[in-house]
């Protein structure tokens, strides 16, 4: 895997520079000069390692869609160089003010801009799919059943191509979940169009479509949220706590607003508040012990979950990889199987007497309703139409009532979560937005309910509140993040009280779970070779010091570097870090001045601030250049080595590299452990990290460090006989 992509030039023992002094070699195939003189016969035994031809063969490439992508790391860290700093000293207090409200402007706009887009879906979804199932229910109850069925499945096979047209067509990056790029992005990993803005526009209406379709997918897709974040900066608190907010005011705003009948089919139903709080919670020795075996079944099922969505999307992407007919092709399929499904396996349960002790309407009227009559008669409903045949959100809410007892019948439920399970599974990895929440809740809730069915002697809680234990299992199974499913199950029902139990059923799941394989999204970072780098360093990187990953060759610059040299260096590799060093006359020994970016060395080269002697930079030239030109770029719009125009002469001229370089990179010794060099370089959000010799009379700097080097299938390629398992 080639550090290129990482964004690296990676350590070794080759030295690029143009300094006419002694030890100076000059390299027959390239015509580079080589600097080798820091390395004596005593010492060149303690290097070998350093110096062994391990060079970087092999590419780390993500699969985002069906686009094979090269990947970098993010350059989260602050640059401390002569530019910026003195930025930094000439601003005024007006222009810090200014900054200040434009973060904060940033921040009200992000809020108010998730919100409008939340309430976007939820009432498109509720209106496009509501259309769709009361023209079925309407043809049902004139006993047109081939046309209800043909009506249902049209009108979801042209949603679903749609769909997916989007994302074969304008958004390839937008299919799938997004929650693991998002979880590589804030982890430090840039891939492409992970966050380009034909991706949020294809998630919103992809999302839409698909969940319209009848998929059994989530719509929180263009909704990504974890705070899973790797480098966290307290700064940030208060102003995500205050985007939080203006979303919760966005939301319950159009919440008041949508309950006059103004948003359609949309109605009284709110956003994602599923009602469990009308039950009054008491546990029982028998409650804990079921819920303890909801923990164990959730454990198990997620890691078969996991297991098939992680076959099923390696298979996906061979079809997908074929083009956009095969994608939109394989979309359209699992459309006509879920539509089959969802119309079909009503059939075989039983109509059931509408319940008389109930103030909800039986059989149900609307398109969303809790007793569907389906087939029925007039009196009789059928529960696995009032499943099958409502939205996904609806779904859980029938799931998750404690208005409902015994209305659901066990082999209803049964029937119901088979298909959910399975339909989940299958439709993961097709070219549409997915989100997993949504499919792992509705089947969590299915067989938590029919576990306390099955309980219900023995019991005191409802079959509704084993429902939502049910599905804190499963996501607690599939997902393994406990913490944050805990919050977002509370967000939802809205019910404290059951946090005990929750908490319970999380951790029991998670660890079962973990004893199988890994969590769904960890799995899929796998898959899309996204470089995660994990919170804990493996435990063979305790026996491997830092030198002993780093690979070479290493591609330095002198501090008064020549254009050509710098033109060249740029042109053979893909680096993206280089470390500048000093050396007589501009220093006493060779020391290490900082580390230079590629995308700061292109801007310098761009403003052709040469000279013909080699010399510091002057103040008139260094006037001339402005620290914006050296802010970060959006995705895709940072200059690229073809931009730049510099002729024969230019190339024999020098430019002074020490006001574009950061002074003060992070450096590790050669002998501390990788383990702990690991944990350094992801708790402080790093791209390079520079290795630097223990004894003196070597070169400043041994390597660097990238997100690379820290790969298991990079350290386990150089040590094969490294037992990669954990320890006990």
């Amino acid at each position: 895997m080639e550090n290129k992509e990482d964004g690296v030039s990676n350590g070794g023992g080759d030295v690029l520079h143009d300094i006419e002094n002694e030890g100076v070699l000059l390299d027959g195939k390239d015509g580079i000069r080589r600097n080798w003189s820091g390395f004596s016969e005593r010492n060149m035994s303690y290097a070998e390692p350093l110096l062994a031809k391990r060079t970087n063969t092999t590419s780390q490439i993500a699969i985002i869609g069906a686009n094979l992508s090269p990947i970098e790391s993010l350059d989260y860290e602050i640059f401390e160089n002569e530019i910026f700093n003195q930025d930094w000293r000439s601003r005024k207090k007006v222009q810090i003010i200014q900054y200040v409200i434009l973060k904060w402007g940033f921040a009200l706009i992000i809020g108010l801009g998730t919100g409008l887009v939340g309430l976007f879906n939820n009432i498109s979804v509720e209106n496009i799919a509501g259309f769709k199932l009361l023209l079925t229910t309407n043809l049902m109850s004139q006993n047109r059943y081939l046309e209800a069925f043909v009506a249902y499945a049209g009108i979801s096979v042209v949603l679903a191509a749609a769909a997916a047209a989007l994302c074969a067509f304008i958004a390839p990056a937008a299919a799938g979940s997004g929650i693991p790029e998002v979880k590589a992005y804030l982890n430090g990993v840039d891939a492409h169009s992970i966050l380009a803005p034909s991706t949020l526009f294809v998630k919103i209406f992809g999302s839409v479509l698909g969940v319209s379709a009848g998929f059994v997918v989530g719509k929180e897709g263009p909704m990504v949220h974890t705070e899973a974040a790797s480098w966290w900066r307290s700064a940030l608190l208060w102003r995500t706590f205050f985007t939080t907010a203006v979303v919760a005011i966005v939301l319950r705003a159009a919440i008041q607003f949508c309950a006059t009948g103004r948003c359609g089919l949309f109605g009284e139903g709110g956003l994602i508040m599923y009602d469990v709080g009308s039950s009054k919670v008491t546990y029982s020795t028998g409650d804990v012990l079921a819920a303890i075996l909801l923990g164990v079944i959730g454990g198990v099922l997620g890691s078969v979950y996991n297991y098939l969505v992680d076959k099923v999307v390696r298979t996906y992407s061979i079809i997908n990889e074929k083009g956009p007919v095969y994608k939109i092709i394989l979309v359209v399929a699992i459309a006509l199987l879920t539509s089959c499904c969802y119309y079909f396996l009503p059939w075989i349960a039983t109509c059931k007497p509408c319940p008389t002790n109930t103030s909800v309407i039986c059989p149900s009227v609307d398109e969303s309703g809790e007793y569907k009559s389906f087939q029925c008669n007039s009196g009789y409903y059928n529960d696995l139409a009032s499943l099958f045949l409502n939205t996904n959100d609806d779904a859980i809410r029938n799931l998750f009532s404690s208005r409902i007892t015994k209305e659901f019948h066990i082999s209803s439920l049964f029937i119901y979560f088979g298909t959910i399970f399975f339909l989940g599974i299958a439709t993961y990895g097709i070219a549409v937005p997915s989100g997993l929440f949504i499919p792992v809740i509705l089947a969590g809730a299915a067989y938590g309910r029919l576990v306390g069915r099955l309980f219900e002697p023995l019991v005191k809680l409802d079959t509704g509140l084993f429902a939502l234990l049910g599905a804190a299992s499963f996501l607690g199974g599939t997902m393994r993040m406990t913490v944050s499913i805990c919050v977002i199950l509370l967000e939802l029902t809205n019910d404290l009280l059951l946090l005990p139990l929750v908490m319970l059923v999380l951790l029991i799941s998670k660890s079962v779970a973990d004893g199988f394989n890994k969590g769904v999204y960890d799995q899929i970072l796998k898959i899309k070779g996204l470089p995660y780098m994990e919170s804990h360093a493996e435990p063979y990187m305790r026996t491997l010091a830092a030198r002993d990953v780093v690979s070479g060759p290493l591609v330095t610059f002198s501090g008064i570097e020549k254009v050509g040299n710098i033109l060249h260096a740029l042109e053979s590799t893909g680096h993206n870090g280089f470390p500048v060093i000093d050396e007589p006359p501009f220093s006493d020994a060779p020391e290490l001045c900082g580390l230079v970016l590629r995308s700061h060395l292109l801007v310098l080269l761009k403003g052709k601030n040469f000279t013909k002697d080699r010399v510091f930079m002057s103040r008139s030239i260094s006037q001339r250049i402005s620290a914006l030109d050296f802010a970060k770029a959006g995705s895709g719009k940072g200059l690229k080595l073809e931009d730049l125009d510099i002729n024969e002469e230019e190339k024999s001229m020098y430019v002074d590299l020490h006001p574009i370089t950061n002074a003060s990179p992070y450096t590790v010794i050669e002998t501390m452990s990788l383990a702990k060099a690991a944990i350094l370089f992801r708790q402080l959000g790093l791209r390079h990290m520079c290795v630097v010799p223990k004894s003196q009379g070597r070169p400043p700097v041994v390597g660097i460090l990238t997100r690379h080097d820290f790969m298991p299938e990079h350290i386990l390629g150089l040590y094969p006989g490294i037992k990669p398992h954990k320890e006990d």
